[in-house]
């Protein structure tokens, strides 16, 4: 009987909210919460936004992807053994990030940081694979809505109550050390559910018939040409960008360089090193026969409209991800909120709106279907993002307050009663909203343009270009907002939302 109920429709959805939870729980700690750490910490507001480049592996996850199609770990199967897998290397290399001082040793911090987003992003790669396969078409919807909401309910904790328990007046007082221990730990639960409760694939779901050798050579001949893009950028681009960019910010009075100009600098040699790098990555896997993102993407790209398709999933979201790139250092530096009461407001209250915005965005989706729900979920996320517009131009209490009442609901607390802002509840309530109900649509769309032959990969490369805007949009978002200010950083993120709204 136990063994016809793990296997049921019923507990497959169960299994996928569990998944959705494992998966958002590394983002805010490589996010909004490493951000955080990072502002305490005094690190300033352009190199936080470099600091968002640690996500990197969110958006090239698709070359590794295939190596996770092709082998399966020799114990609990082909997607299960790959999950168990990267969840244990999450707990272990999170326990180490927790030990690494940021402002000590910013360079070490930045390599445990980006180990972890590239084993989140491996995590993902198997997670997304795993409830595409195992999920007919008819269970797709709902399964979008509890992805959404386990990865939401994930992100309160790691992005939310995590704020609450390190604000040292209202809430625990917690380094954020002691934080990042406890969600290594989380982890390694998380590893435990995967293994002994989370069902295996059916025996049809088979991997791709592909050369393991000539996959394996590969993929190192496409690592080695991200290393000779990394040296690229530092010994080539990053000197002509420097001699380009500094006529425009010429020395002080006393001789000093703008500090501007090293960060405009910086940003055009990460753009010439990416043009660089990707023709030279994909001319290296077609040299050494990587078959199975080759043949992956050959799928893909025999689709009609692929092309479209692909500009659609980077610009979707573009301004939603913009604004949302810097939200936590606006708030704490740019605002003046304290630590516990943006736990409350952005991460708690905000994050569950956001679950409550996915399960109407499927509930919607059913009646509306999913061009008409895109479209409409699309321009209430643009609207969204003049809210935070009006947080930086009416300033903190510009409507007022409202008093949060101390608790203890033992996994957190507040120990004094804290201000709650209406103008930042009405508009990060708003964004929550909007967004849930936004992801909701954009996962289902995602899932409909698989193929189960080569699930992980086909996803991989679809939710990596999903992320660019959320991850290659964070130096830029750092550097302009130190040029122009918040009010006009905001502004810009509402016109970024428009161009995908125009290619849907």
């Amino acid at each position: 009987m136990f063994k016809s109920w793990i296997q049921s429709s019923a507990w497959k959805q169960v299994c996928i909210l569990l998944l959705g939870f494992a998966s958002g729980l590394p983002l805010a700690l490589t996010g909004q919460s490493m951000q955080a750490w990072l502002t305490i910490d005094g690190i300033d507001i352009a190199t936080i936004g470099f600091f968002s480049l640690v996500g990197l592996p969110y958006t090239f996850k698709f070359l590794w992807a295939p190596l996770m199609d092709r082998f399966e770990p020799p114990f609990f199967g082909r997607r299960k053994g790959w999950l168990v897998l990267t969840q244990l290397l999450l707990c272990l290399f999170l326990g180490i990030m927790a030990k690494v001082s940021p402002a000590a040793s910013t360079t070490l911090f930045a390599m445990c940081a980006v180990a972890v987003a590239f084993l989140s992003a491996s995590q993902d790669v198997v997670i997304d694979a795993y409830r595409t396969d195992s999920l007919t078409q008819s269970e797709r919807g709902l399964a979008s809505s509890l992805t959404v909401f386990g990865y939401r309910l994930a992100m309160i904790l790691s992005g939310g109550i995590a704020f609450i328990w390190a604000d040292p007046v209202s809430g625990n007082g917690w380094s954020w050390s002691q934080i990042y221990i406890i969600m290594s730990t989380i982890m390694g639960l998380a590893a435990l559910v995967s293994a002994f409760l989370i069902p295996s694939l059916s025996a049809d779901k088979v991997a791709p018939n592909t050369n393991a050798k000539n996959d394996l050579i590969g993929f190192l001949a496409v690592l080695a040409t991200v290393v000779a893009g990394y040296y690229f950028t530092k010994i080539v681009a990053t000197p002509v960008s420097e001699t380009i960019i500094s006529p425009l910010f010429p020395p002080g009075a006393d001789g000093a360089v703008d500090p501007n100009m090293k960060k405009w600098a910086d940003l055009l040699s990460l753009v010439m090193g990416i043009a660089f790098t990707l023709p030279l990555a994909w001319w290296a896997s077609k040299k050494a026969k990587f078959e199975t993102l080759n043949n992956s993407l050959q799928n893909y790209f025999s689709i009609k409209g692929a092309v479209s398709f692909l500009l659609f999933i980077i610009l979707y979201k573009l301004g939603d991800a913009f604004a949302g790139s810097l939200t936590t250092p606006f708030l704490l530096k740019g605002m003046g909120f304290a630590q516990a009461e943006i736990g409350v407001i952005n991460k708690v209250i905000g994050l569950w709106l956001t679950i409550f915005g996915a399960i109407a965005g499927g509930a919607i989706m059913i009646r509306l279907g999913l061009y008409r729900s895109l479209m409409i979920f699309g321009i209430l996320q643009l609207i969204s993002n003049m809210g935070f517009w009006l947080v930086a131009v009416l300033g903190k209490g510009a409507w007022g307050s409202f008093p949060l009442p101390a608790f203890d609901l033992i996994i957190v607390s507040l120990k004094e009663t804290s201000n709650v802002d209406w103008l930042l509840l009405t508009a990060v309530g708003f964004e929550n909203v909007t967004g849930g109900m936004g992801t909701a649509a954009f996962v289902a769309f995602l899932m409909a343009l698989c193929n189960q032959k080569f699930t992980a990969t086909r996803y991989a490369l679809l939710s990596a270009f999903s992320a660019v805007g959320r991850v290659w949009v964070g130096p830029l978002a750092g550097v302009l907002t130190a040029s122009i200010g918040w009010p006009m950083f905001f502004i810009i993120s509402t016109i970024f939302a428009i161009p995908g709204l125009f290619i849907l």
